[in-house]
């Protein structure tokens, strides 16, 4: 039987391009997608309702497809997370003891599991972010996330369990809708100079966060993978990086194509989490260990998304 790959939270942001890739390079039938209910999109491969905090339902689709590799992405994000702690700290750490447990009995062989820029806090430095610097995150979702960094390195050096992981900046792409990040605003944003041309920002204008366009933390996310594992010299967490923006410069791009969209600001708690977080990153050790580089700027980026969400979704400008 051919050793095949799960998307645990397939039907989310990441989930559903990364599954799409990886069926494009390993064919329909080897990509077992999953989530906790039924996709909103018609599936080209085989598909499982799973609750990733299920252990033995876990197994049993594991064991039915023979499954080597795992993707997890469920997990409750900065936003969402923040509103229900006590579940967000059960869900983002208990799916990857679930996982990791699962590789640590050779179950499975190799395991994804996406950080975030969330694990920086406050203290951290802000401008180039380092690899190696302090962390203090200020929120559920990223204590969550550097305490789970702290067990995959466990796992990898008492149980060598080949786990590889990096640490996603703000994500954006337009096949599926803003989810609950504290980032979402820039997806969300292209969505609005669209439908109604114009959009309030629950940040302020100069709030500068590290971002990356979809297609390239696909890529990182996949490159990683197919890395030989002596590449991988960090079991924590790489840091990746894309592009750095904020609302203001977004929205000077978006004008250039829609010259009257307007923008507001209203922050609300998000920019106090968005405040503790890098305006920057530094991302050597993956450009040196294991090849990084993304394509998509943010120039761009604005053009992508304009184009494809003016096709999408069912109202244009």
């Amino acid at each position: 039987m051919v050793d095949r790959i799960l998307v645990i939270g397939s039907s989310g942001q990441i989930g559903t391009e990364l599954v799409e890739e990886l069926r494009t390079i390993y064919g329909n039938e080897n990509v077992i997608a999953s989530d906790i209910r039924e996709p909103q999109i018609a599936q080209n491969g085989p598909f499982e309702i799973l609750d990733i905090l299920n252990k033995v339902q876990l197994l049993e689709i594991v064991e039915k497809y023979n499954v080597k590799e795992v993707y997890l992405l469920a997990a409750l994000l900065s936003a969402t997370a923040e509103k229900n702690p006590s579940f967000g700290w059960d869900l983002n750490m208990n799916s990857l003891f679930n996982v990791l447990n699962l590789a640590k009995d050779k179950v499975i062989d190799k395991i994804f599991w996406p950080s975030s820029i969330a694990v920086f806090g406050p203290t951290t430095p802000k401008e180039n972010t380092p690899q190696y610097t302090i962390m203090e995150p200020s929120t559920v979702y990223g204590i969550s996330k550097q305490a789970g960094e702290r067990w995959c390195e466990y796992y990898h050096e008492k149980y060598n369990v080949d786990v590889r992981s990096i640490r996603y900046p703000g994500l954006i792409g337009y096949k599926s809708k803003p989810g609950g990040g504290t980032t979402d605003y820039a997806v969300d944003i292209f969505h609005q100079a669209i439908l109604s041309n114009n959009y309030e920002c629950f940040l302020s204008e100069n709030t500068t966060l590290p971002m990356m366009y979809m297609s390239d933390a696909i890529k990182a996310t996949i490159n990683i993978m197919k890395a030989d594992s002596s590449n991988i010299k960090i079991r924590s967490s790489y840091n990746i990086s894309g592009m750095s923006f904020s609302p203001k410069e977004i929205t000077n791009r978006i004008k250039k194509y829609i010259p009257g969209f307007s923008i507001s600001y209203k922050p609300d708690d998000r920019q106090k989490i968005a405040e503790s977080w890098p305006k920057s990153i530094n991302d050597q050790h993956a450009i040196k260990d294991w090849g990084w580089s993304p394509d998509i700027n943010l120039s761009t980026l604005t053009e992508i998304m304009l184009e494809n969400l003016k096709q999408l979704l069912p109202l244009e400008n």
